[in-house]
């Protein structure tokens, strides 16, 4: 049920934190699609070795953060967080095509050639990013919410995990279907991006369980919602 904020000060307070997680999460997105054709190594404490993209590293924070504007700020609020995602990841890929296209000097740092070998599949990335980020984000904010009714607001790790396993899956399977189709990665790599992407995602999506609960604790507490509660800001 959501709940209006009355007094001024705390909605601005409210619409400043929510400003807040909108930014961190936009900037996670579109650092994902910019970093995402570097690879490394990972093992976890001798039991797996991961063998990911460093764009998978800021990628699951979206995820926290829309878990958290959907507990405190509600369905629609989470929502219109993922669409501004969308238009940043445009933006920023018009961005890169201009900045691609113009030619570089003859003591530029860094030549068209250095340029293009970093950039030159950020559009095929950024549109197979915005795919599975439009199944991804969405599917999670309504798998969410879905658990957050049969629960009742109640037992949010339920919800958080839940969702974000789903949704992770989505994304990794998309995202790596259409690189894969478009030759940047070889189809051979596919089984195993596919596993250690999605098991990397689960093992991040677990361990940020806690800080998810420490934020909606000291948000619950701000403003005094109750369990499953939801602010309602009127500007």
């Amino acid at each position: 049920m959501s709940e209006i904020v009355s007094n001024l000060k705390d909605q601005r307070v409210a619409y400043r934190i929510y400003l807040i997680l909108g930014a961190l999460f936009i900037s996670s997105l579109v650092a994902s699609n910019l970093i995402f054709q570097k690879f490394f190594s990972w093992d976890f404490l001798g039991i797996y070795t991961f063998e990911i993209s460093v764009g998978i590293l800021p990628y699951p924070i979206t995820f926290l953060i829309t878990d958290i504007i959907s507990e405190i700020f509600g369905k629609r609020k989470a929502n219109q967080i993922v669409t501004a995602g969308i238009f940043a990841s445009f933006f920023s890929l018009i961005i890169v095509s201009v900045s691609a296209a113009v030619p570089a000097t003859s003591w530029s740092p860094i030549n068209d050639e250095t340029f293009d070998k970093v950039f030159g599949a950020t559009v095929i990335a950024v549109f197979a990013s915005m795919m599975a980020y439009l199944f991804a984000q969405y599917i999670d904010i309504q798998i969410f919410h879905f658990w957050k009714r049969i629960t009742k607001g109640k037992h949010l790790w339920l919800r958080n995990n839940f969702s974000t396993f789903s949704s992770q899956f989505i994304d990794t399977l998309t995202v790596l279907l259409l690189l894969c189709s478009a030759d940047i990665i070889e189809w051979e790599r596919f089984g195993v991006l596919l596993l250690n992407g999605f098991l990397f995602k689960v093992l991040v999506a677990a361990l940020d369980t806690p800080i998810l609960y420490v934020a909606v604790y000291f948000l619950r507490r701000r403003f005094n919602l109750k369990e499953g509660g939801e602010l309602a800001m009127e500007i």
